[in-house]
C-alpha cells in the first residue's frame, strides 16, 4: 500500500487560479498575468505541458501563501499558449485528473507541488444509472430555463456514459459560486457528487421558476393596464357621446379657470392651454407640462385678500410688545396704517431696513405681518446669483419652475402678503444673469401691477403686496434698486437698550426654552450690563441671547441634579463661573497717554468700532509707510494729512525739512482685517504730528473726521454708530466735525448726558484738544466742550471701515 501511494505522487510546477474551478476532461481558456504563475507555465512548458491548476480562496489576494489556497486541484494539459503584447500568456488548458496537495515548495519563484492523483472511477450498476439519468433530465430543465446557456450546445456536452464525466461536465456548466464548484471537485465518487449535483440542480430549477413566474406577472399586470386604460377611455367616450356620467377632468379644471377670479388675460392664455390639453395623449410628455402649467396658474391666488387690520392703536402695542425701541420705523409703520385708512385702494409700499447683523429687521418685518393681519412669507436672497430665482424658468426647460415671488405668493395664498426679500445686499451676478435688475421690476411701485413671471408668462399684480427688504450695507445694492426703496436705518443698541431687551424678551424667552421658572433662574441688576460689557462685543443682541442661554442651560443642570426647588442667582461677582473668564476687558484699562498713538472710530457692517492708529519715526528718506491692510481712500487721507504736516512745519516747530531724514511708518492693527474710508483723516493727522513733535497724545480722546490739505474737518457719516462705539468701550470725549453737530438728534439724550463732544473746523482745533499739551505756536484756545444738542437728521454716507 504505501509503495502504491509513494508511486502515484507527481512533483510539477502549480498555478494558483482566481473565481474559477477546473474540471477534468474540460478545456478552460484563461489570461495568466502574475509573475509567479507566468514562470509556472514556462516550467511546465519547458516540460512535460503538464501543470496543477489549483483554486486560491481569496480571489483577491495577488500574491497568495499555500495555506491560503486549496488543497484538492486538477492536473491539466497546457493545449495551446499565446503571449500578449501586454506581456500576459492566454492559454488553454485541458483538465485530466483530480489530485490532492502534499507538499508545496516556491524556492524557484513559483509552486512547485507533490501532488497525488485521486481515483475516480464509479461501478456501473442500475443505482449508478438512475442517478445518472435524474441528473441529466434535471440539467436539461436547468438548461432550458437558462438565458444564458445553450441549449444544443449542453445537451451535446452531457451525452455521455461514464457518470464521473457526466458529474463533471455539468459542474463546469453550472452558474454557481466558486466555493460551491469547488466542494463537488473535492468529492471523489462519481454517484455521491452527482447526487449532490441533483441537489443543486433542484435548488437552481426553483429560482429560475420564481424569476419565470415573476416577469409573467409583471407581463400580465402590463398588459393589463393597458387594456384598462383602453376600456377607460371607450367608456369615457360613450358616456360623452350619451350625456351620461359625472364631469370629465378638462371640465372640471375649466369650471376652476372660471371661478379663480383672473383677469381677463389670464384667464384667456389659460383656457387656451386648457383646449390645448384637452387634445394632447393623458401619457404623453406634453400633457404633463401643460397639466403642471394649469395647476400653477390655479395656484397663484387672484383675487382672495386678508383682512387687513388697521386699528392703529392695535398695530402700536403689538409692535412695542416685540420690539423694544425702534421708533422711527414704528412710527413709519403706523403711518403707513394711517395711509390705508383715508384711502381706498393705496400702492403697496417697499420698504428696506438696513442695520448691523441681530438689530431685528426680520423679526420685525413678522410683528408688521401680524399688526396689520397680514400673511407673511420670506425668501433669502443671500448668495442668489440667478434671474430665475425671480423670475422663473420658461416652460420650454425641463423640470421648469416659477420663481420665487410666484412660488411665495402661491404659499401666501393671498393677494396682499407682508413679503420679506432677505439679506437683499448680498446677491451677486454671473453669466446667469442679474437677480437685482430682475427685482427693479418687482419693487417699483409703478410697475409690479404687471409683473412677469417666466414660466406663467402672463402679467401678476403684485401692486397689493407689502415689501420688505432686510440689508446689512447699502453699498453693495445697486443705486437704481436703492431709489425703488425706502430705506430705513436701524442702528446699533445702546447699553441701556441692550439691557431692557434682556430683561423683557431674552431672558424671558431662554427660561421658556430652557424650561425654568423666574425662581431657578434670577439675574442681579447690575449682572446684565456686566454681561453685555465683558462677554459680547456686537451691535445687535444676538450674542447676548447666546450668553444668556449658556447660563440657562447651565441652571437647567443643576435644577436636574438639585431638584426643581433649586435657584440660582447671577451678579457679577459669579458670571465668571457660568461663562468663564472675561472675553472682553475695558479699552482704557491700564493704558497711558502715549506718542504717536490716537483713537480713531470706525463705522463697519455690525456697528462702530475703536480704530487705533500708531505712528514712529526712523532715519530714513522721508518716505512715508502705511501698514495694516488699508484701502486706496484711507491711503490717500495719510497722504493729505502728511502733506498738512509739511505745510505747516514751523507752525509746528519743525525744520522745513525734517521729512528728507525721516522715515514715518503708519499702522493701524488689526492687520488682517480691510480698513477704508475718509474718517481717519484726522486720526492719522493727530498721530503724525504728536510723533514729529513727542507729544503724547491723551488716551481718553477718541475722534472722526475727514482732512483736507488744508486742515479743514469735513463731515462723516455712521455718527450714531461710533458714539455707541465709543460709549460701550468707555472713551467719553470725542471730537466730531462742526458739520456733523445737526446729527446729535439721532443720538439718545441719556448717551449725550454721559459724553463731551467736541465739534471743530479745523486741524488746529484738533490737536489743541487731542494732545497732552497743546502746541505754543498755535494760537487757538481750546475747543469750549459742547452740550448735547437736538437737530435734523441726515443720511450716513457710505463709508465701510472694517
Amino acid at each position: 500500500m504505501f509503495n502504491r501511494e509513494k508511486a502515484d505522487l507527481k512533483r510539477v510546477p502549480m498555478m494558483p487560479v482566481r473565481d474559477m474551478v477546473i474540471f477534468p476532461e474540460m478545456m478552460h481558456p484563461f489570461i495568466v498575468g502574475r509573475e509567479a504563475s507566468v514562470r509556472a507555465l514556462e516550467e511546465a512548458l519547458a516540460g512535460d505541458k503538464k501543470i496543477f491548476l489549483v483554486t486560491q480562496h481569496d480571489a483577491s489576494v495577488d500574491d497568495p501563501k499555500p495555506e491560503e489556497i486549496y488543497q484538492v486541484g486538477t492536473l491539466a494539459n497546457i493545449v495551446q499558449s499565446v503571449k500578449l503584447p501586454d506581456g500576459n500568456v492566454k492559454v488553454l488548458v485541458e483538465g485530466t485528473e483530480r489530485a490532492r496537495v502534499v507538499q508545496v515548495t516556491s524556492d524557484e519563484g513559483f509552486f512547485r507541488a507533490s501532488v497525488r492523483v485521486v481515483p475516480s472511477k464509479a461501478e456501473p450498476g442500475p443505482q449508478t444509472q438512475q442517478v445518472s439519468d435524474r441528473v441529466t433530465n434535471l440539467f436539461e430543465q436547468y438548461v432550458k430555463l437558462s438565458q444564458s446557456l445553450n441549449y444544443d450546445t449542453m445537451i451535446a456536452a452531457v451525452r455521455v456514459e461514464d457518470p464521473g464525466k457526466l458529474a463533471d461536465a455539468i459542474a463546469a456548466n453550472l452558474q454557481i459560486p466558486v466555493e460551491e464548484k469547488q466542494e463537488l471537485l473535492e468529492i471523489f465518487d462519481p454517484v455521491e457528487r452527482l447526487n449532490r449535483i441533483a441537489d443543486m440542480l433542484e435548488v437552481e430549477i426553483d429560482k429560475l421558476n420564481v424569476d419565470r413566474s415573476i416577469n409573467t406577472r409583471v407581463k400580465r399586470q402590463m398588459e393589463r393596464a393597458q387594456k384598462e386604460y383602453y376600456l377607460n377611455e371607450k367608456l369615457k367616450a360613450i358616456q360623452k357621446e350619451l350625456g351620461r356620467g359625472e364631469a370629465s377632468e378638462i371640465d372640471q379644471l375649466k369650471k376652476k379657470i372660471e371661478t379663480s377670479g383672473m383677469p381677463e388675460g389670464p384667464m384667456e392664455k389659460a383656457l387656451q392651454e386648457l383646449k390645448r390639453l384637452e387634445m394632447m395623449p393623458p401619457m404623453s410628455a406634453e400633457s404633463t407640462v401643460s397639466r403642471n402649467y394649469l395647476d400653477w396658474l390655479l395656484a397663484v391666488p387672484w383675487k382672495k385678500k386678508s383682512k387687513e387690520i388697521r386699528d392703529i392703536q392695535r398695530a402700536e402695542e403689538i409692535l412695542s410688545e416685540d420690539h423694544y425701541g425702534l421708533e422711527k420705523v414704528k412710527e413709519r409703520i403706523l403711518e403707513y396704517l394711517a395711509v390705508r385708512q383715508l384711502v381706498k385702494n393705496p400702492k403697496g409700499s417697499i420698504l428696506c431696513f438696513v442695520g448691523p447683523p441681530g438689530v431685528g429687521k426680520t423679526s420685525l418685518a413678522m410683528s408688521i405681518g401680524r399688526a396689520t393681519g397680514r400673511k407673511f412669507v420670506r425668501v433669502s436672497l443671500g448668495g442668489v446669483r440667478d434671474e430665475a430665482e425671480i423670475r422663473g424658468h420658461r416652460r420650454t426647460y425641463i423640470g421648469a419652475l416659477p420663481g420665487q415671488i410666484i412660488q411665495l405668493m402661491r404659499k401666501a395664498g393671498t393677494t396682499n402678503p407682508v413679503f420679506v426679500l432677505d439679506e437683499v445686499d448680498k446677491m451677486s451676478t454671473d453669466f446667469r444673469g442679474d437677480p437685482s435688475a430682475a427685482l427693479m421690476e418687482v419693487l417699483d411701485p409703478e410697475l409690479n401691477h404687471a409683473f412677469t413671471d417666466h414660466y406663467l408668462d402672463v402679467e401678476y399684480d403684485l401692486s397689493k403686496v407689502m415689501f420688505i427688504c432686510t440689508a446689512n450695507v447699502l453699498h453693495t445694492i445697486p443705486q437704481p434698486l436703492q431709489d425703488r426703496m425706502e430705506v430705513l436705518r436701524i442702528p446699533g443698541y445702546t447699553e441701556q437698550e441692550k439691557h431692557q431687551i434682556a430683561q423683557r424678551y431674552l431672558i424671558p424667552r431662554q427660561l421658556e426654552k430652557t424650561g425654568l421658572t423666574k425662581e431657578n433662574l434670577k439675574f442681579s441688576d447690575d449682572s446684565i450690563p456686566h454681561l453685555i460689557r465683558h462677554y459680547t462685543h456686537e451691535a445687535g443682541v444676538r450674542n447676548l441671547d447666546r450668553e444668556i442661554a449658556n447660563v440657562a442651560r447651565k441652571v437647567a443642570r443643576k435644577v436636574v441634579a438639585g431638584g426643581k426647588s433649586f435657584s440660582a442667582e447671577v451678579t457679577v461677582t459669579n458670571v465668571n463661573d457660568y461663562l468663564g473668564v472675561l472675553k472682553y476687558r475695558d479699552f482704557l484699562a491700564e493704558k497711558k497717554n502715549e506718542t504717536g498713538l490716537t483713537t480713531g472710530l470706525a463705522w463697519t457692517e455690525v456697528g462702530g468700532q475703536v480704530l487705533v492708529t500708531e505712528a514712529t519715526l526712523m532715519q530714513g528718506k522721508g518716505r512715508l509707510t502705511l501698514t495694516g491692510k488699508l484701502g486706496d481712500v484711507m491711503q490717500e487721507s495719510a497722504q493729505a494729512a502728511m502733506s498738512y504736516v509739511r505745510s505747516r512745519s514751523q507752525l509746528f516747530g519743525l525744520p522745513k525739512d525734517f521729512y528728507r531724514h525721516l522715515d514715518i511708518h503708519m499702522h493701524v492693527p488689526e492687520g488682517a482685517i480691510p480698513k477704508d474710508g475718509p474718517s481717519a483723516g484726522i486720526t492719522i493727522c493727530t498721530s503724525i504730528v504728536s510723533a514729529l513733535t513727542h507729544i503724547p497724545v491723551r488716551c481718553d480722546i477718541a475722534m472722526t473726521g475727514e482732512i483736507t490739505l488744508r486742515g479743514k474737518v469735513l463731515p462723516i457719516g455712521g455718527l450714531k454708530e461710533k458714539l455707541l462705539a465709543a460709549h460701550r468701550l468707555g472713551l467719553r470725549t470725542v471730537i466730531l466735525p462742526k458739520d456733523n453737530e445737526k446729527d446729535l438728534a439721532d443720538i439718545p439724550a441719556d448717551i449725550q448726558a454721559q459724553m463731551s463732544l467736541h465739534f471743530v473746523e479745523s486741524m488746529d482745533q484738533v490737536l489743541q484738544i487731542a494732545l497732552e499739551r497743546p502746541l505754543p505756536v498755535l494760537g487757538h484756545p481750546p475747543v469750549a466742550e459742547v452740550e448735547p444738542k437736538f437737530g435734523v437728521d441726515v443720511a450716513q454716507d457710505s463709508e465701510l471701515t472694517n
